[in-house]
């Protein structure tokens, strides 16, 4: 008796992995996603079945709206009991939003979804996209000796390594390593063989109730990047404005901001007035910690909420799926502060 072959969706929204040159006109166009096999004729090494699915309209990863991540959410939760794992290729410059965003909707997720792209199309000689491609498939494809998946997370796969989704941001626009994880180790790394790194890999608790998924989301969130000069008239819109739920405040350091003056004093009024506010850091490693200096207590006692060492992507998804959620601000502060997906180290 023949053992089921292991099943992969390959689900194609759009972004520079899926061009191919013109023969005619020299342009880059996308290709026919169905043709995938001839077009990586790597992929056939695999005792694989791969599907794929093609989004129409393409889309351009810098027209990303929330709405795409819904499709893609609710597209793994229809295809999900059909398939071991699923490979999403997306354009890089808000794949680390798109795979954040994507996290917090399916919970209780026991099967890989691996976000992935390329800096040249696949069809250029030098594509990074092809290898991209091959590695994310087998990582959605492996399984450890209980036959249980290596890696039940969204995560991101690029230039040989495999990060968390919802701990990645982009520091490149040139390199082929183009993502980085400043906060947590890789999940996994490619090199003659994957390594794979189980001691931080998250897996669901056992006897969990299934994939749930979750589309909804409120999308009403300000970021206010601090800065020297800010004034108190732009930053009373981002903290005070009356359609808007929860701010992320981007701050210095481990989390300080102006002690004195005007701005403590309007954080304190938008905190009365019902607004959730979360302190990250604009560094691109460490986390927040408002007991370290005068300056970030001041934060603390105006009532802000640590972000830990969230980056701003995770944190931007991670109020849209709470407040989604909770309709208070008691409840949603809870919320915040609990580890939902392995997004902060706590």
């Amino acid at each position: 008796m023949t053992s089921r072959k292991a099943s992969i969706l390959l689900i194609y929204t759009g972004g520079t992995i899926g061009m191919k040159q013109d023969p005619v006109d020299g342009t880059l166009k996308p290709f026919d996603f169905e043709h995938i096999l001839s077009e990586v004729p790597e992929l056939h090494k695999f005792a694989l079945k791969i599907d794929s699915y093609t989004f129409d309209p393409l889309i351009d990863s810098s027209d990303v709206q929330p709405g795409l991540w819904q499709e893609i959410a609710g597209l793994i939760g229809r295809k999900y009991d059909r398939y071991d794992g699923f490979v999403v290729l997306h354009g890089t410059d808000t794949m680390a939003y798109s795979a954040s965003a994507v996290s917090f909707m399916l919970e209780n997720l026991e099967k890989p979804v691996v976000f992935t792209g390329s800096q040249l199309p696949i069809g250029a000689l030098r594509t990074d996209g092809r290898e991209n491609l091959i590695s994310a498939v087998e990582i959605a494809s492996a399984k450890d000796a209980d036959g249980r998946p290596m890696v039940p997370e969204v995560c991101i796969f690029f230039d040989y390594t495999l990060l968390r989704g919802c701990r990645s941001t982009k520091v490149s626009s040139e390199n082929f390593s183009a993502f980085s994880s400043p906060n947590c180790p890789p999940l996994a790394e490619a090199g003659i063989s994957i390594r794979y790194n189980g001691g931080v890999i998250r897996r669901p608790a056992p006897g969990n109730a299934g994939l749930i998924v979750h589309k909804e989301l409120d999308t009403r969130v300000s970021i206010l990047k601090l800065h020297p000069g800010l004034t108190p008239e732009v930053a009373r819109y981002f903290l005070l404005s009356p359609e808007i739920r929860a701010v992320i405040l981007e701050t210095y350091g481990s989390g300080n901001a102006p002690g004195t003056g005007w701005f403590p004093a309007l954080v304190r009024e938008a905190d009365r007035a019902g607004k959730l506010i979360v302190n990250v850091t604009q560094c691109l490693s460490g986390s927040v910690d408002m007991d370290l200096y005068s300056t970030g207590k001041v934060l603390k006692e105006a009532g802000v909420v640590s972000g830990y060492d969230s980056t701003t992507e995770a944190m931007l998804a991670k109020l849209f799926y709470i407040l989604a959620l909770a309709s208070r601000k008691e409840d949603a502060r809870k919320l915040l502060e609990e580890n939902l997906r392995g997004e902060i180290s706590k």
